[in-house]
């Protein structure tokens, strides 16, 4: 059961039932991951609401790594997602909701 207010998501990757957060480590490797300077930057562009495929499997996996998981961003990118694409968009824009708001 994921911890609201710890910033844990749940979802159904590749026919499980994973939790998801972004923890401090976790934001620290998309700060790098995209060249963000600060959580100020990396808040922000997300707030743009633009995001590559790649974008979402870095959130994807950040969140999945963050929560205990030992999953490559390679591994996250073939895990099925009920949806398809619209799917690691749900999953990534709740992710990002829970961890910076609405």
């Amino acid at each position: 059961m994921p911890n609201v207010h710890r910033g844990e998501i749940e979802a159904e990757i590749g026919g499980a039932r994973r939790t998801l957060v972004l923890t401090l480590g976790a934001l620290a490797e998309l700060e790098a991951a995209f060249g963000a300077e600060d959580l100020v930057a990396l808040a922000e562009r997300f707030g743009t609401g633009r995001l590559a495929a790649r974008d979402l499997v870095r959130i994807i996996g950040a969140g999945l790594r963050g929560a205990g998981e030992n999953v490559s961003d390679d591994e996250v990118a073939r895990m099925e997602i009920e949806g398809g694409a619209q799917g690691y968009v749900r999953i990534a824009a709740g992710l990002i909701e829970a961890t910076f708001g609405a």
